[in-house]
């Protein structure tokens, strides 16, 4: 016959629902507690019947991350950090991408798998705000990246424009005035983009530089590509330095320099966001305004869950509250 959680209980010494919370990953178990229960379960053999409790607590214990793209290195990595804090709490993540399409957007949160999980972490890029606050599904959702909640719905990220500003302070401060910047959008819904411009133009009036529209150049992404065609389509302005609204952009912008003969930083030096674990690594190293990804994800995980809590009854009224975490701008080859 098969050990149950009154097996476990007897043999660690605990209660049932002891044995219960160390299961579902609940905080404030001691770690001796939580020792002996795993040493129980590992001699009984105790195996979660994971259906049954999702028939009674109406959980399934799985989440879901929905981002644009996972080739973008900063997804993968918010990803990474998104399964990790889950794992902590004693979930799964349903990772589900949506190439930035605004009906596959819709469908992640109303389709199938939007039923079949807890709740959703959510990075949209062509859904606005109203496309998701009047989704059919009632499960929950936490937003990270370009919309922002407004009070409406959670949504956990840094502050795009201080970022920006910090990026570009760090070019002017350096002597640079003919500063580029490559990633702007026409599409006025991204948050993301407004900000990183605004901070972008402040940075400049503050340093006494006028902001000049031939120095901007539009995306129609954040990819590598679109960096290098756009520091190609810069090379001819006399720029000497370049702010890149993404990392993958400012890499993209680093090659293209070098096919172009610029040297990267005496000639032109190169800034991005987002702080990914490529730029340390590239030719000259990347400096680069690092978010705290690991901080993004766990509120982000913590924040749904405590919707979740709300939504079931076993918790307080969730928080609608935009929540801004930290960053770092990381100094290296390419602007030294």
């Amino acid at each position: 016959m098969p050990a149950t959680q009154e097996d476990v209980a007897r043999l660690a010494g605990v209660s049932r629902k002891t044995v219960s919370n160390v299961v579902n990953g609940f905080p404030h178990i001691s770690k001796d507690v939580a020792t002996r229960v795993a040493a129980a379960i590992i001699e009984l053999g105790y195996t979660p019947n994971h259906a049954a409790r999702s028939l009674r607590t109406g959980r399934t214990g799985t989440i879901q991350l929905v981002v644009p793209e996972l080739e973008v290195s900063y997804f993968a990595e918010l990803a990474q950090w998104v399964v990790a804090a889950a794992e902590e709490r004693g979930l799964s993540v349903l990772i589900r991408q949506t190439r930035g399409d605004r009906e596959r957007e819709r469908l992640a949160l109303e389709g199938s798998n939007g039923d079949a999980t807890d709740g959703t972490i959510l990075s949209p890029v062509s859904s606005d705000l109203a496309a998701i606050v009047s989704r059919k599904s009632t499960a929950p959702v936490v937003l990270v990246g370009e919309v922002a909640g407004d009070g409406m719905l959670p949504h956990i990220g840094i502050d795009n424009e201080a970022a920006a500003y910090a990026a570009t302070e760090h070019l002017t401060r350096s002597g640079r005035r003919r500063v580029g910047f490559i990633g702007a959008q026409r599409d006025q819904m991204s948050h993301m983009a407004r900000m990183r411009r605004n901070g972008y133009e402040r940075a400049l009036r503050d340093a006494g530089l006028d902001v000049d529209e031939g120095l901007v150049r539009y995306t129609d992404g954040y990819h590598r590509r679109e960096g290098a065609a756009g520091l190609r389509d810069l090379a001819s302005t006399g720029l000497d330095a370049a702010f890149c609204a993404t990392d993958l952009l400012a890499l993209g912008a680093i090659r293209a320099a070098r096919d172009l003969g610029i040297d990267v930083p005496t000639d032109l030096a190169i800034v991005g966001i987002d702080g990914l674990d490529e730029g340390a690594y590239s030719v000259p190293r990347l400096s680069t305004v690092a978010p705290d990804k690991k901080a993004i994800a766990t509120r982000a995980v913590e924040r749904l869950l405590q919707a979740i809590d709300a939504q079931t009854g076993t918790g307080d009224s969730p928080d609608w509250s935009e929540e801004v975490v930290g960053f770092e701008l990381v100094q290296r080859e390419s602007t030294s």
